[in-house]
């Protein structure tokens, strides 16, 4: 019995794991706005007539690409939700600050400082809103597979 609770979180590389979530965040971020691109697109286009020209060669080729483009769409779709199931696993904390500081439209243009100090109710400190960040990187990395652990 004594052997089943030496179980250990791996020790992670936290610079090299931060990293690694944070692309998959702006990852996320991209596909996101690519997926919501596509439906209005997919909106717009349908209401217009469409005249096909005779079957030939080319046909084939632009079935390549539809094929493609709904692999990508796909992986997209896929790579999103896997995302989403992750962050809303985390703890209230953690899934506000990812959610907030990441996951918005304009992640890319919040500092850490505006979350912790402006969307936080109430504000937490800096050192605070670190530890809180590092917990949901940790398990997010876990998650997602995409953890970097320390090479001793």
């Amino acid at each position: 019995m004594g052997d089943m609770m030496s179980f250990e979180l791996p020790e992670l590389d936290r610079k090299a794991t931060q990293t690694a979530v944070e692309a998959e965040l702006e990852k996320y971020r991209l596909y996101k706005y690519l997926i919501f691109e596509e439906k209005e697109a997919s909106i717009t286009a349908s209401s217009e007539v469409r005249y096909h020209g005779p079957t030939n060669q080319t046909s084939d080729q632009t079935g390549d690409i539809a094929i493609y483009n709904a692999d990508q769409q796909r992986y997209r779709k896929n790579f999103c939700e896997r995302v989403e199931r992750a962050v809303s696993r985390l703890p209230k904390m953690e899934r506000f600050l990812i959610e907030e500081r990441y996951m918005s439209q304009d992640g890319d243009y919040l500092t850490d400082y505006q979350v912790y100090c402006f969307k936080f109710q109430p504000p937490v400190s800096a050192m605070t809103y670190a530890k809180i960040r590092w917990k949901a990187f940790y398990r997010l990395a876990l998650n997602l597979n995409i953890a970097v652990t320390k090479t001793v």
